[in-house]
């Protein structure tokens, strides 16, 4: 009798040889428990991040804001003025007063600029050369005089009219403004590029889009 064999066991329950049976479970089935529960855990947790994306480029965030925070966004819209020239106040051409001088030696430079400002709208008062005191004296473009008033009214409308122009004040208590023409004076700005400068003079400026409801 082998001496695995216990007492009482014999014939052929006798255990012969040295080995004996292993009685725990074998460690395969521990680790593919384990790698199902894994897997488990690992594809709810995906799972949980795609319904989080789907929510965020479906807007459903959106949804979760309050009536009052929604109400706060919304903004109502600015509403333009009836006339550009009215919201900037400033004078129409047919309300200016030109009186138009050459300071240079070419002749007949003050007649051809006032007929061409007469044709775009404004008043044409004197036209000749100039006085003593800018006759020969003006490098530049031209110089616009006027009372202190046509700083804000006449002197931007006028000065469309050029690509530069220098302006001065004086004493004087009328509404008219002179324009005395330079040495570098060559023409007027074409009328159209003349009508986009008074454009932009008094366009107002346009609100933001107020925000959808």
């Amino acid at each position: 009798m082998s001496m695995l064999t216990p007492p009482g066991m014999g014939g052929k329950y006798r255990i012969t040889g040295n080995t004996y049976p292993r009685m725990r479970r074998p460690r395969r089935r521990r680790r593919i428990a384990l790698a199902s529960l894994a897997a488990v855990v690992v594809l709810s947790a995906a799972g949980w991040g795609t319904m989080q994306l789907v929510d965020v480029f479906s807007g459903r965030d959106d949804e979760t804001k309050t009536a009052a925070s929604r109400a706060a966004d919304c903004k109502p819209v600015a509403k333009p003025s009836a006339t550009p020239a009215a919201a900037a106040g400033l004078p129409k051409p047919a309300q200016i007063t030109v009186n138009v001088y050459n300071a240079t030696p070419r002749g007949g430079l003050a007649k051809t600029t006032a007929d061409e400002l007469k044709k775009r709208g404004f008043v044409i008062g004197k036209v000749g050369n100039a006085p003593a005191a800018y006759d020969k004296k003006v490098p530049g473009a031209a110089i616009l005089l006027g009372s202190p008033a046509a700083a804000k009214g006449a002197f931007p409308v006028l000065g469309a009219q050029l690509k530069v122009a220098t302006t001065k004040m004086d004493g004087r208590t009328t509404a008219d403004v002179d324009l005395i023409i330079g040495t570098a004076f060559k023409t007027l700005d074409p009328k159209t590029t003349a009508d986009a400068a008074l454009v932009a003079l008094t366009a107002p400026k346009k609100p933001a889009p107020a925000r959808k409801c």
